[in-house]
């Protein structure tokens, strides 16, 4: 009996309709970039100070010297959340005394923002940050050491930093999104003939070869074959029926890992940009850019090397190139720079072969359900990721230890996966292969080692 793609073989692997499909899947998702990344400028914290209010009544000397200064990136800058206690600063005003003269500064007492805060505008105009009134969304003022962070409840109503095809909310997108995959993209024939709907099948497979110029069959599905390429059983697949065998659930567990630690690396080192060395706006440019090349090579390496090795790869050198940054001299800007971007490129790589690796590895039936509920583990990642980048205000390469050791992690647990390069697309859960580093437990009567105690055996990779 022929399999599915030896039916269609007649089509052809590269023609018009193929590269249409192609071309208008990818236009579906290029409004995720406005939707996902406009939180870097939104959501921007500018350089900020202690607001000293206008009423109070110190002279100009002991107005300019009322914020304590502290020492960043090599030079000494105002504290962003502490300021010298203002019923002070007001008496040795009153004296006459003079700053740095008469009172030692040093010696003085501090106290928090209690009026709030006044930000720079030499970058961002107005974010949420500079907008949201304090009454309403108090800011938090941990220990200054971090400066402003968003309360959750607003990190929550600003939603989730990526916006995927089945989640997004936003009206434009999805009217974009509604009327390409209704209009002009077809539905899967490989699904329809799983869901008994053969003749919609064929009548997409007869539009296809009429685009690519090709004389199809006058039957395409045997009836006989049919009924054998039918022999999937009609039910729903639910989400536990990818935890229903001890090989099964293996494989879950670890593509939601892989999804996971995957998008923490990638929304960290994207929603980071700004605060790297120079202008925000161009590093966020080249973090965009960077991704170009990093989807092509993808999918240059996906056409031609297995894929836990290529995914493993490209994680370890990411993880690798951002754990360098810790050696790098503070004042050496653009190696550091050239260091994230070449992780952001490693990290891109490996998120955009995932989508093509977990649905290879899942029968027909659960490729749509395996991939969506790994998609909701990125999910997680993404919501994770931007206390990644509060870490840097305690430490500037701290964020970059932990990025570069989770994906260089993942990248090794990548290589347990089985292999599904040239191999066929499995139809059932029982022709899903088994992990790789040990098979499952056997049942009892298949061999004579079945009266043995079940073993965890370990192979070769």
């Amino acid at each position: 009996m022929r399999d599915y793609d030896e039916v269609i073989a007649f089509l052809g692997e590269w023609g018009p309709f193929q590269r249409l499909i192609f071309f208008l899947l990818s236009a579906s998702i290029i409004p995720n970039g406005f939707n996902g990344m406009s939180v870097v400028f939104l959501a921007g914290t500018p350089e900020h100070r202690c607001r000293v209010p206008a009423a109070a009544n110190l002279s100009g000397a002991w107005r300019n010297h009322s914020i304590p200064l502290r020492l960043q990136d090599g030079r000494q800058v105002p504290h962003s959340c502490r300021r010298y206690r203002l019923a002070l600063l007001t008496n040795f005003s009153a004296l006459g005394l003079a700053p740095g003269r008469d009172v030692d500064l040093e010696q003085l007492e501090q106290e928090s923002c209690l009026d709030g805060w006044e930000f720079s505008q030499d970058v961002y105009l107005s974010t949420i940050v500079t907008e949201v009134r304090q009454e309403e969304h108090p800011l938090r003022d941990h220990g200054c050491a971090d400066g402003l962070q968003l309360p959750a409840g607003l990190l929550r109503q600003l939603g989730d930093v990526h916006c995927v095809v089945h989640h997004c909310g936003h009206g434009s997108d999805l009217q974009l999104r509604g009327g390409l995959h209704t209009r002009f993209i077809p539905e899967s024939p490989r699904w329809l003939i799983s869901q008994r709907r053969f003749r919609e099948a064929e009548e997409i497979i007869q539009k296809a070869a009429k685009m690519n110029h090709i004389a199809a069959p006058a039957v395409i599905f045997d009836p006989v074959e049919l009924q054998e390429l039918t022999t999937l059983k009609q039910e729903k697949v639910f989400i536990l029926d990818l935890f229903r065998t001890w090989n099964i659930a293996t494989i879950t567990i670890m593509s939601l890992l892989l999804w996971m630690l995957t998008s923490v690396g990638y929304f960290a080192l994207s929603l980071s940009t700004p605060n790297l060395h120079g202008d925000a706006y161009l590093n966020t440019f080249l973090s965009a850019l960077i991704e170009v090349p990093a989807y092509i090579t993808a999918w240059l390496l996906l056409r031609a090397l297995p894929r836990r090795y290529v995914i493993a790869g490209v994680l370890s050198v990411g993880g690798g190139v951002l754990l360098l940054i810790q050696l790098v001299p503070a004042d050496y800007h653009m190696v550091s720079t050239g260091l994230a971007l070449l992780g952001k490129f490693g990290v891109t790589s490996a998120f955009s072969m995932l989508y093509v690796f977990t649905a290879e590895l899942y029968p027909t039936l659960a490729r749509n359900t395996a991939v969506g509920v790994a998609s909701t583990a990125s999910r997680v990642g993404s919501v994770v990721a931007p206390y990644f980048v509060y870490l840097g205000a305690y430490n500037r390469i701290l964020p970059y230890i932990l990025m570069g050791s989770l994906t260089v992690l993942i990248g090794i647990l990548t290589l347990f996966f089985p292999e599904s390069f040239g191999m066929t697309l499995p139809e059932t859960f029982e022709q899903m292969q088994k992990v790789k580093g040990f098979t499952s437990r056997k049942k009892k009567g298949d061999s004579k080692e079945k009266e043995e105690n079940p073993k965890v055996l370990i192979t070769a990779f």
